[in-house]
């Protein structure tokens, strides 16, 4: 995938590399967010940054843990950063220094998507829905009696104009205001 901001060209790709326990083995990139164990390495997202058409910085972020896929909402950017989902966790990189500015775990298992609020984000994940605040900090999660997708993972999850709406796999489904707090 490629974004486009302002003098930036932002292009995301997911890793497919069945890397081992080597750091030998990952493509290079100037900067190399890993976790401390890579036995299990699920999540690979390479992050390449480029002005007038040359690269200008790159660096990959990998994460074990349920298996975040690439699209349209698995990453957000804003002002001079991008936030991005990979495995349980988002991840928040300065553009276009790429460095971490931090990391949070957001879910159990995965992480699938990320949107922008006025004064956060909602992560809609495989077992939680959790708003994190714009450093990070988590300022509530909810979970339901099931996972947050539908069978046919369709319509799992919406931001209305006053609420958040999921449905789990029972197709039962879930509103919260923007502070979290369950409506009826």
């Amino acid at each position: 995938m490629v974004f486009e901001l302002d003098k930036y060209s932002v292009s995301i790709i997911k890793e497919l590399n069945n890397f081992s326990d080597s750091k030998d083995e990952i493509p290079f990139y100037e900067k190399e967010y890993l976790p401390e164990s890579i036995c299990f390495l699920s999540n690979k997202f390479g992050i390449r940054i480029f002005e007038k058409g040359i690269e200008i910085n790159s660096a990959i972020i990998v994460n074990g843990f349920g298996a975040t896929s690439l699209h349209e909402r698995s990453q957000v950017f804003y002002e001079n950063q991008i936030l991005i989902c990979c495995g349980d966790s988002v991840f928040c990189l300065d553009i276009p220094a790429l460095i971490l500015k931090w990391k949070t775990k957001v879910d159990e298992i995965t992480a699938f998507q990320i949107f922008k609020l006025d004064d956060g984000y909602v992560v809609h994940g495989e077992l939680e829905i959790t708003k994190i605040n714009k450093e990070g900090d988590i300022l509530w999660q909810n979970s339901g009696r099931d996972i947050f997708i539908t069978p046919e993972g369709k319509n799992d999850f919406e931001i209305k104009d006053s609420y958040i709406q999921a449905k789990d796999w029972d197709h039962q489904i879930y509103k919260w205001n923007f502070d979290g707090e369950e409506i009826k």
